[in-house]
């Protein structure tokens, strides 16, 4: 190890940037064999790396540069020809070379065998040395020219600051935004008591001859204060923004110093499977902060290899369907206003989406009646779907979702979404949006049990109002509809485990606040006691022990001190998904108490058998009818606490018959439920718009749920 440190941290970072040209231009030189600019400077690269050893003393470094160099030297006048077997050669020799500046820097031992290294690169017996051998132009169409490569060069223009100063940097500037609340809070305070003391000198309990000269000087005084603490305030908030600026620039990097780290992997899996591939990199100039470089790594990795092992055809393959020999692949990068776009986009075989279907339902992670309903869109991204990808799915299909689920989880911890777009035969999109900054965001506040709570905003599609009567059950989940679509609801002290919060006894309160979230196609209702505010908060880093907290993403501290969780949007959907139902006793115990009736209609005698008999175990006293023109007469005739309906059926239906209930001023308080094979969203709409309480679709037809639904709504 070498025993200065600022020598060894130089050395590092220095060989790190010359490592990486070196690969980059000989992947180039590869497909480009007569660019000599190019070959000039991959071997002034090699040749650097070899004096900055020498110069600390790295004698290993040294030795391996040294025969790469003269390996280089030997192809840059004319003695050897570039070749795929060369290029293997050197990049394992650069993979030793980092080794070993590691082991320089750290001291920890590479395991690096020098010899055998300098043996391989000194082996001239492959035929791809000599003149004639195999050559990029030899290879045809997977050749790139140096205008289709792109000309701009991977340059690094940014000064060296250790990242842990930058993050603690980035905390003050948290800090120093809760103390400009402060102050703002702080001038609030002494204007309301400059006027407690005007009302003073206008002759309250303090007045008196000598105590308005007081009240007087105090006044002037404290308006003063007041004055200052405001333009204190504004000239704080410009020198913070400037700060923010400068800190959140200098913590930016191009795409290109992420992006040149694939070409090297991409070309070593395409030749271990067989497959002629192309990596066409785009928008290298993007920047985006260090941390989403950090966590976009490995996401990038797995779908680049997906695309080859399983979306990129054979050659061979490629061939018999019209397509070129060499595959390719583009990995792109963009910025909107709003967000960072990473594309990774091939032209392979694409998804079979009956085969997503079928795996889907054969590892339960949807029902039948769930997939079906599922647009193309929300169907194509259900391969980032944990448990999705298996053996047989890669044997039967095309291998599409292998560490897929770990692409999205990675993704979602840097706040942002992937989806996929497919074609058959034409190929995959894999599309990742990111947030453009991760320290600041925009949050609404809410608060229930007592407590404050944000959730980003770029999560939450519309706040509402929602009473009792806007509550209905769909396959035993409560609902609302909004914006013209069913959406289940939970109340957030539920999820979070919290006692108190919204609690809503049967017709005795008003409306409670709800705000509709959503993550990609999933849509939730969550409950709350209050909406309190819409604020720029500073996220805190997480220690290690909170690193990953259920419904939790980060922390915050408001201007008043307090500490405010942010709430992860995607835990809570799935937390609500998976929540049991729950018995409640009081309800269930008042229903056996009254012995309520049921007014069955199902034409179809075993079904109605079945239904009749499972209600009649929950305890519920069961009339039947055939269809909705029996029901209406036997409405007429006796008293029922709750009609529960097929759909379609003889002479009346079960929306028909829901809608003449409904306009029955006698009938209009009955529960109503909907229990059909009907199971489409428009149907749900039908069913909700004629006045029903609940839809069970038969589907998914559930006994549990059944009889919970029934409990819930009458």
């Amino acid at each position: 190890m070498i025993e200065d440190k600022e020598l060894r941290d130089l050395f590092k970072a220095e060989s790190g940037e010359h490592l990486q040209t070196l690969e980059a231009g000989l992947l180039r030189l590869e497909k480009e064999p007569r660019n000599k600019t190019l070959m000039d400077e991959v071997f002034r690269e090699a040749h650097s790396i070899k004096g900055s050893a020498r110069m600390v003393g790295v004698r290993d470094v040294e030795l391996i540069a040294h025969r790469i160099e003269d390996l280089l030297g030997r192809i840059r006048k004319g003695e050897a020809q570039i070749s795929g077997a060369i290029v293997d050669r050197i990049c394992r020799g650069l993979d030793s070379v980092r080794k070993l500046v590691h082991e320089a820097a750290t001291g920890e031992p590479s395991g690096v065998d020098v010899t055998a290294v300098i043996t391989l690169l000194k082996d001239e017996d492959d035929p791809g040395d000599k003149a004639g051998g195999r050559t990029a132009e030899q290879t045809g169409p997977e050749a790139i020219s140096k205008t289709q490569y792109g000309a701009e060069e991977y340059r690094i223009d940014t000064v060296r600051v250790e990242t842990g100063k930058l993050d603690s940097l980035m905390t003050l500037c948290g800090e120093l935004t809760v103390m400009k609340t402060h102050i703002e809070h702080l001038a609030s305070e002494l204007g309301e008591a400059e006027e407690v003391l005007e009302e003073a000198a206008r002759g309250g309990p303090l007045s008196g001859p000598g105590q308005k000269t007081i009240t007087g000087r105090m006044g002037v005084k404290l308006s003063k204060l007041k004055s200052s603490a405001y333009e204190n305030g504004a000239k704080f908030e410009l020198i913070l923004g400037e700060l923010e600026d400068s800190v959140r620039s200098m913590r930016l990097l191009p795409f290109s110093s992420l992006f040149n780290l694939f070409p090297r992997a991409a070309r070593d899996m395409a030749r271990e499977r067989g497959k002629d591939v192309r990596l066409v990199l785009e928008g290298g100039d993007t920047k985006a902060d260090k941390r989403i470089m950090e966590g976009m790594k490995d996401p990038i990795t797995h779908m680049i290899r997906n695309a080859i092992d399983h979306g990129i055809e054979t050659p061979e393959e490629r061939k018999k369907a019209g397509k070129p020999p060499a595959g390719t692949i583009l990995l792109k990068a963009y910025r909107t206003d709003t967000d960072i776009i990473i594309e990774v986009k091939d032209d392979g075989r694409g998804l079979d989406t009956e085969e997503i279907k079928k795996t889907a339902i054969k590892r339960k992670l949807y029902g039948s009646g769930e997939i079906e309903a599922m647009n193309a869109s929300r169907l194509q991204s259900v391969i980032f779907t944990s448990g999705f990808s298996t053996s047989s799915f890669v044997t039967d299909v095309s291998g599409r979702g292998v560490g897929l689920d770990v692409v999205r989880n990675n993704v979602e911890l840097l706040k942002g979404t992937v989806n996929a777009e497919s074609a058959p035969g034409a190929g995959l999109t894999m599309r990742v949006i990111l947030p453009v900054t991760l320290a600041t965001l925009r949050a609404l506040l809410i608060s229930t049990s007592g407590m404050t709570f944000a959730v980003p905003m770029e999560s939450v599609v519309t706040s509402r109002m929602v009473s009792p009567k806007d509550i209905f059950s769909v396959e035993g989940r409560e609902t609302v509809l909004a914006e013209g679509e069913s959406i289940s609801i939970a109340r957030l002290a539920d999820i979070l485990g919290l006692k108190g919060g919204v609690k809503r006894p049967a017709g005795k309160e008003g409306p409670c606040p709800c705000i509709i979230l959503s993550n990609g196609d999933e849509r939730l209702g969550i409950i709350v006691d209050e909406l309190l505010s819409e604020e720029e908060i500073i996220l805190k880093p997480q220690s290690a022990i909170l690193k990953r907290v259920r419904n939790i993403s980060g922390s915050t501290i408001l201007g008043s001190g307090e500490v405010c969780m942010l709430l992860n949007p995607k835990d809570m959907i799935k937390s609500a998904q998976k929540r049991p139902f729950e018995a409640r006793p009081e309800p269930c115990a008042l229903k056996e108490e009254k012995n309520l009736t049921i007014l069955l209609v199902e034409d179809s005698i075993t079904t109605r058998t079945q239904e009749k008999r499972i209600l009649e175990a929950a305890g519920y006293e069961v009339t039947t009818a055939v269809n909705g023109v029996d029901a209406l007469n036997k409405l007429a005739g006796r008293h029922f606490d709750g009609v529960v309906t097929d759909i379609l059926m003889p002479e009346m239906d079960g929306l028909s018959l829901t809608s003449m209930i409904r306009a029955d001023k006698r009938y209009r308080g009955l529960p109503v439920i909907l229990v059909t094979t009907l199971s489409t969203e428009e149907d749900k709409k039908r069913g909700l718009a004629a006045g029903a309480n609940a839809y069970i679709p038969k589907p998914s037809f559930d006994q549990k749920i059944f009889i919970e639904t029934l409990r819930r709504v009458f």
